[in-house]
Parts: structure tokens; C-alpha cells; sequence
């Protein structure tokens, strides 16, 4: 990466880089991880895997062009924070099970907030980023605020909030002229109170929509290479002839075991 960003006979777009536009290419990537563990795919998850290194090679040489660190900084502080939050191992501190872990885990991180608190005053919300994908971000602001009592302690509620998000959803979309703005506040309201209710059936929200979308694209795809065979166009097929097809895939996949796709063994 240092031959690849030396101005003299370095690589042009390599140069022009920033941490700004190497940061897409750096959650993309961390996706590409994700999808390749989901798979089962052992030999993509090694290449996502240096795809993902790379990312954090180029902005630790850039913060070495800046004399800020390098890549040894980046993998002494990484050490230094897994030694601190892990007392048990590394120190004198006791723990016998997984959740003991992660109760002493989140108490060592909520320290290190404080310590970190620009204006001395922490929030539980503290170091919840704002550029996670809006459904994780959604389940640590609650998760955030549920370790202080801010929280319903049973699903009943839960259900209730969503019914009145989303009649405040249809009272707003009835309107003789719904302002974009409300409608989006209203969505986003009900997006929100789904996510709570996830949470206290302890789902993760994106795997469910993950999981959704492979449904829809499988079930599409059935669907398009029904009414498409021969060679027909499938936009003049005309809904009712798709909701048919739709129903035949769905059919399809209940009468079939092991219906959500082929099962690979997962690392």
C-alpha cells in the first residue's frame, strides 16, 4: 500500500484516495464478509477476509502519511482494548459464563465512554455510530436505553406502540395532501417500533429481513422463469397472471423440505 500511494510512480487512483472515499469501499467489504459466512463459503470468507484487511491497511497508511499512526498502532490498541475488557483472562477478574462476559464487557465500555465524554457529561447513548445500517443502529439506541429502565418489560406494549404508529401512519396518508416529511416520521416510527418488538423476541432484525429478501428474490425468480419461458415478456404477463405464478412458487417451497434454500455448513 505504501508503493501503491508513493507519489513517485504510485498508482493515480490509489493517491487520490481520502478516508472519506475509501470508507464505502470499507463497509462494503465488511458485508461481502458477512454474505460470504452466510453462505458457508470458506474459500470467499479467506478473500473477503483479505478484501476487508486491505481496507484497514490503506487508512492506517494514510494516517502514517499524516503522522498520525500506522498499522502497528492500529494492532497494538486493538490488543491493548482486548486485554482491558478481558480481566478474567488477562487479569485477576472472575467469570464463569458467557453472560458474566458480556455484563463485564458492556460495564468496561460504558467506563471507557465516560473517559471519552467531550464534555464531561456521558450519555447512555454514547458511541452508537451513526453510519451503522439503520436497523442495527435502531437495536443499540434501545438496547442503549434499555440498560438504564428505558424500556417495557413485556411484549404487550410493544404490539400496542406498533398499532398506534401505524394508525398514525394511515391517519397521516389520508390526508387530502400528506406531507412528505410526517410520512416519513410516521414510517420511520413504525419501522422503529418493529425493530423493538425484534428485539424483545430476541430476533435480530436484519437477519429477518435478510432472510425476507432471500425468500422474495427466490420466490421472484420461480415466478419470472414461469411466466417468461418461451421467450414472453414478463411486464405484460399483468399482475393477476403474477400474483398466480407467486402463489404456485410459494406452494412450491411449502411442499419441498428444507424450503429456504440449499444448507451449507457455516464457519
Amino acid at each position: 500500500m505504501a508503493r501503491l500511494r508513493d507519489p513517485d510512480g504510485g498508482c493515480p487512483w490509489d493517491l487520490e484516495q481520502t478516508y472519506a472515499t475509501i470508507a464505502p469501499y470499507t463497509i462494503e467489504e465488511a458485508y461481502e464478509v458477512a454474505d460470504a459466512i452466510e453462505r458457508g463459503d470458506l474459500a470467499d470468507l479467506k478473500d473477503e477476509l483479505g478484501d476487508l484487511l486491505l481496507q484497514v491497511v490503506f487508512h492506517a497508511q494514510m494516517a502514517s502519511e499524516a503522522r498520525a499512526f500506522d498499522f502497528e498502532a492500529v494492532a497494538d490498541a486493538v490488543a491493548d482494548k482486548m486485554i482491558r475488557r478481558h480481566p478474567h483472562v488477562f487479569g485477576t477478574g472472575e467469570a464463569d459464563a458467557a453472560e458474566t462476559v458480556t455484563v463485564n464487557w458492556e460495564t468496561i465500555k460504558a467506563a471507557e465512554r465516560a473517559a471519552k465524554a467531550k464534555d464531561g457529561k456521558p450519555s447512555a447513548l454514547d458511541g452508537v455510530a451513526r453510519g451503522l445500517p439503520a436497523l442495527l443502529r435502531a437495536v443499540k439506541l434501545q438496547k442503549r436505553a434499555a440498560r438504564v429502565s428505558f424500556d417495557w418489560g413485556e411484549i404487550a406494549p410493544v404490539m400496542a406502540k406498533i398499532e398506534e404508529e401505524l394508525g398514525e401512519l394511515k391517519a397521516e396518508m389520508a390526508q387530502d395532501q400528506p406531507h412528505p416529511e410526517r410520512l416519513q416520521d410516521e414510517l420511520g416510527d413504525l419501522l422503529f417500533a418493529a425493530v423493538n418488538l425484534a428485539r424483545h423476541m430476541k430476533i435480530d432484525p436484519e437477519a429477518a429481513l435478510r432472510h425476507t429478501n432471500s425468500k422474495f428474490e427466490r420466490r421472484f425468480r420461480a415466478l419470472e422463469a414461469e411466466l417468461t419461458a418461451g421467450g414472453a415478456d414478463l411486464a405484460e404477463a399483468g399482475l393477476e397472471a403474477m400474483e398466480a405464478a407467486w402463489q404456485r412458487a410459494k406452494a412450491a417451497e411449502a411442499e419441498t423440505p428444507n424450503s429456504t434454500g440449499p444448507k451449507e455448513e457455516t464457519p
